[in-house]
Parts: structure tokens; sequence; C-alpha cells
């Protein structure tokens, strides 16, 4: 939990920064998390401890030339890079973007389930029910999750929707107990 504090607390820095810079901050974030995500030579490099900083950094600074990115952006990740703090570019990617969104008005969840899928219908209630419990404007994306029985567990932010059958099995055994 610390280190998503942390990383929470530097993605406020960097918004800030970017807000003051006039730097669109998530679509940096954006463009070297994709470069991250397909190379994972890249990834080995930026995250295992078998490099050294200057190392790291070297090879950041020709990859920021090649995606172009801000300034900004570049020296705030080479200063994760020189504190030992790479590991959490995800984590404060992650929280950037969550930090945008809250800013535009709507919140991401997700919702859990034993299906492939959900329907239709079920979604669009769920999302109604959010709404206007949260006051937001909600985007839901469901991910199949084999530890849920039946029904449905829902996230959003820091909201926990849990309508899942084992959910209910647990609330009923904590009223049955002695």
């Amino acid at each position: 939990m610390k280190e998503q504090e942390v990383a929470k607390v530097y993605a406020q820095a960097l918004r800030s920064i970017g807000k003051d810079s006039n730097v669109d901050v998530v679509n940096e974030l954006v463009k070297f998390n994709d470069a991250l995500n397909v190379s994972t030579d890249l990834e080995q490099v930026m995250f295992l401890d078998a490099f050294s900083d200057e190392e790291k950094t070297s090879i950041f600074e020709s990859l920021s030339s090649k995606l172009n990115l801000n300034s900004t952006v570049s020296n705030f990740i080479k200063y994760l890079i020189t504190e030992k703090r790479v590991n959490l570019i995800n984590q404060i990617y992650k929280e950037v973007v969550v930090m945008d969104d809250e800013e535009k008005g709507f919140l991401k969840g997700t919702i859990e389930g034993s299906s492939q899928s959900i329907d239709d219908g079920a979604k669009t209630k769920l999302i109604n029910h959010l709404e206007k419990k949260l006051g937001k404007k909600i985007n839901l994306d469901y991910k199949k999750n084999e530890k849920v029985t039946a029904g449905y567990r829902v996230s959003v932010g820091d909201y926990l929707l849990d309508a899942s059958l084992d959910n209910q099995l647990d609330q009923f055994k904590k009223t049955i107990q002695f």
C-alpha cells in the first residue's frame, strides 16, 4: 500500500508541474507506456537492477528523443531512475490517468464476473446505479474472474460494490454465528 501512496504523490506533483508548463502529461505518459508494452527488452532495462542508473538513463534519453517526449515528463522519468523509483512508473501512470478522468467528470471501473461477458442490460443498470450514487459519468469494462462464483463485483475508484454470491454467503454466515 505504501508504494501506491507514494505513486499518488508523484502523480499529483507531475500533474501540477504539467499544468504549470501546459503539458499534456497523460498523452506523454501514454507514449512512454506504449513503448514499454511493445518492447520486453526496454521493460527489462528499465526495471531490472542488473542495469546501472547510467545505462537506464542513456537508453531512456535515446527513447525520449525518438518518442519526442516533452522535457518535463522526460526529466521526471530520469529523476525516477536516479532515485531508484522507476519501478513506480506504471502506478504513477495509472494514478495520473485516474486524476485526469476525475477532473473531466468521469470514472473508470471494472466489473468482474465468472462468465465470458456481461449482459448489456445488466451493465446499463449497474452504470445507472453507480452514476446516481457517485454523481459522475461511469465507464465500466468487464473482466472475467474465476474467483467470482456467481453475480458481479464492481470497483470504481475506491468504491466497491460486491454483489457476488460469495459475498452474500459470507454476510449470511456472519449473521448466524454465535
